[in-house]
């Protein structure tokens, strides 16, 4: 079998809107890259039964029609090339490289066999649902997990926007008692079970296709972890502090470096105060503590 290679040059403004675009059209995988030298960029993988032109023009329209709403969009244009078989293996693969997140975790996916002795390994399966440690956001938000329970870890604590699980699996590794991890995403909540099964988690993580709003008669948690967008937090902050327990930490992720200023000031009238701020690759992550 055949495959199609399309790249797509993104900005920090076009990623999420093309990914999802790209999944749409029926992408077999997207990987977000960016390097030192390189600008950032979409590399999306197609069966060769999809129609090569019309795919690349149908890409274009999208990216233009993100421009004219007034989203940066680099330059450079959308490219599409054959791969066979074995080349797409590589490419998707070579694209999850194992990676060291914070004092204490290691992620990698299924495909890999390589350990880290002395951190905790998570095993995450790359496919439609966000979260793979390998972007800012998810990275940001781990890092400041493992700060958060490095002391004493929570007994409970709440994923809201759930994606593949890695933050729900990071946080039974690191010592969570139990988990309750919510996504509106089916797509999502199938990743999270089949990686919550593969980490030997499933017993601590309650998985559910719901809202924080649906989350009614629910004790609050000692740690909330919501790796959304900006504007969702900011909608979202009348529930985190019905869900944060007093004096709770709540990690938020998602938000563009010059976002966090907003979501912060959304959340101090329901009163968060922030406590740290992490940047990785254009990206912060905050944990916010709950009033007493």
């Amino acid at each position: 079998m055949a495959f199609w290679q399309i790249t797509v040059p993104i900005s920090s403004e076009t990623s999420e809107g093309l990914t999802n675009f790209l999944w749409e059209q029926g992408a077999l995988g997207v990987v977000e890259e960016e390097g030192p030298a390189s600008p950032a960029r979409l590399r999306a993988f197609f069966p060769d039964s999809a129609p090569s032109t019309e795919l690349a023009a149908a890409v274009r329209r999208y990216a233009d029609a993100l421009r004219a709403l007034g989203f940066a969009a680099p330059p450079g244009d959308v490219e599409i090339a054959p791969l066979c078989e074995e080349a797409w293996a590589s490419a998707w693969q070579q694209s999850f490289p194992p990676r060291a997140i914070g004092r204490r975790l290691w992620v990698k996916p299924p495909w890999e066999e390589a350990e880290a002795p002395g951190r905790l390994t998570i095993v995450i399966e790359p496919g439609r649902a966000f979260g793979t440690g390998h972007h800012g956001s998810t990275e940001g938000c781990l890092y400041l997990l493992d700060e958060a329970m490095a002391d004493a870890p929570p007994d409970r604590v709440l994923d809201i926007g759930t994606g593949t699980g890695i933050l729900a699996v990071a946080a039974v590794k690191l010592g969570a008692g139990h988990v309750v991890a919510v996504d509106v995403d089916p797509d999502a909540v199938a990743a999270a079970r089949v990686n919550a099964a593969r980490n030997g988690c499933v017993d601590r993580i309650d998985l559910c296709m719901a809202g924080p709003e649906s989350l009614r008669d629910v004790n609050p948690f000692p740690l909330v972890i919501a790796n959304l967008l900006a504007h969702t937090h900011g909608a979202l902050a009348a529930h985190y502090r019905r869900l944060a327990a007093p004096g709770g930490a709540l990690i938020l992720g998602g938000i563009l470096e010059h976002e966090d200023k907003d979501v912060i000031a959304a959340l101090e009238p329901a009163g968060f105060s922030p406590q740290v701020r992490l940047v990785i690759e254009g990206w912060a992550s905050l944990r916010l503590q709950a009033a007493a």
